[in-house]
């Protein structure tokens, strides 16, 4: 009697050959370029443009005060923030740039008002990663933010949400967190950041 091989179960061996080629990938962009069409946000909901010196790795906008954006650069090998401002680079490369905010209502609409400018051209020419959204107290983010927090998220090329960090509290500003929301978010950044350096082309 001859025996039939089930196509739908493999042998232990190819299992594991599998996951040894099993590699690490941070999550792919759903928008990568501003979008034709969009609507650019009133003035005074525009983040401002700021030159900066130097270079980065990547270069922290926080969309408003108190969004996180100088604590996410400290656990960012290379990272710098920008004081809450699109970065234009002296040399005229194209700058990688994540966008953070805090998960309250206020920060949420700073995010989604800041984005709207990136998708609408009205921003500088910057290599967008995506948005951090940083837990602004602790427990259970509630179900309406958590809801415009995935709204939000959708207008950016990548989201992070990221929990409530209580050493931060403390003035613990260059341990990172040790969630696992932190963890994934701090290797997915440092992926994507030792990519080949964006094209200087506008």
């Amino acid at each position: 009697m001859q025996l039939s091989v089930n196509p739908w179960v493999t042998s232990p061996a190819e299992s594991i050959e599998e996951e040894t080629l099993d590699v690490y990938v941070p999550p792919a962009a759903g928008i990568s370029t501003p979008l034709k069409g969009m609507v650019e946000p009133d003035t005074a909901d525009r983040l401002a443009t700021r030159t900066m010196s130097g270079a980065a790795a990547l270069w922290v906008v926080g969309s408003h005060g108190g969004a996180g954006e100088s604590r996410t650069a400290d656990m960012l090998a290379g990272a710098r923030p920008t004081g809450h401002c699109w970065p234009v680079l002296q040399d005229g490369s194209k700058p990688r740039v994540l966008l953070v905010c805090r998960a309250d209502m206020r920060g949420l609409t700073a995010a989604q008002s800041a984005l709207t400018q990136w998708a609408s051209g009205a921003a500088p020419v910057v290599e967008l990663l995506g948005l951090a959204v940083l837990a602004d107290a602790p427990g259970k983010t509630p179900k309406n933010l958590r809801d415009f927090t995935t709204i939000v998220g959708g207008g950016a090329p990548r989201l992070w949400t990221l929990p409530w960090a209580e050493a931060w509290r403390h003035g613990d500003s260059t341990t990172t967190p040790t969630a696992r929301e932190y963890q994934r978010f701090t290797t997915d950044v440092t992926t994507l950041t030792t990519e080949t350096n964006p094209s200087t082309n506008h």
